[in-house]
């Protein structure tokens, strides 16, 4: 099995603070923010820990390219791909399948 990399959305509730980032280990990243086991960063302070949207990729190559695509986009674009992934804005950390 070859190694996955991902590209993600966190949150604190819908329409909150957002904060994108890349890992190559989905469940044990967003575990990491739920629990702020880096208490001083971005998202632990502003206390985001709601996976809302995720998107994997096969090499790092592709994911970090993408990643610095969202970190240029405007607020609108961000809550929009939400939207159109995850209208609900639901917690998707139980969902990963990683």
């Amino acid at each position: 099995m070859s190694e996955k990399f991902y590209i993600y959305i966190i949150t604190n509730k819908k329409d909150g603070v957002l904060y994108t980032g890349y890992t190559n280990n989905l469940k044990r990243r967003i575990y990491q923010h739920k629990n702020k086991v880096h208490p001083t960063t971005f998202s632990a302070r502003y206390n985001l820990d709601t996976l809302v949207y995720y998107e994997v990729f096969n090499t790092k190559e592709e994911a970090l390219l993408r990643e610095a695509r969202f970190k240029k986009w405007n607020r609108e674009w961000k809550i929009n791909l939400i939207n159109e992934f995850n209208a609900d804005w639901k917690d998707l950390y139980n969902e990963i399948k990683v």
